[in-house]
C-alpha cells in the first residue's frame, strides 16, 4: 500500500509541476501579446490556477488516499482474521 502511496505521490508532483509550467507559460504569452489574446489568455490562466484545475487538487488527493485504504481493506477481507483448517 505504501508504494501506491509513494507512486500517487510522483503523480501529484507531476500535476503540479504541469500545472506551475502551464501558468508561466500563460502568462509570458499574456505580457507578450495585447488586446483579445491576453484577455483569453488571462482567462486561460485563471482556469489553470486555483479557481480551475488546480482548485481540485486537494479532492483528488482524497479521493484517492479514500480509495487506497478502501482498496486495502478489501484486499484483506475488511481486517477480519480467516481461519484455516
Amino acid at each position: 500500500m505504501f508504494d501506491n502511496l509513494a507512486n500517487l505521490g510522483y503523480g501529484l508532483v507531476v500535476f503540479a509541476i504541469i500545472i506551475g509550467v502551464g501558468s508561466i507559460v500563460l502568462f509570458n504569452f499574456g505580457n507578450a501579446t495585447g488586446g483579445d489574446a491576453n484577455t483569453t489568455l488571462q482567462y486561460l490562466l485563471g482556469q489553470l490556477g486555483q479557481s480551475g484545475l488546480a482548485g481540485w487538487t486537494p479532492a483528488i488527493i482524497a479521493i484517492s488516499v479514500g480509495i487506497l485504504f478502501l482498496g486495502a481493506f478489501m484486499v484483506r477481507g475488511g481486517g477480519k482474521s480467516k481461519k484455516r483448517r
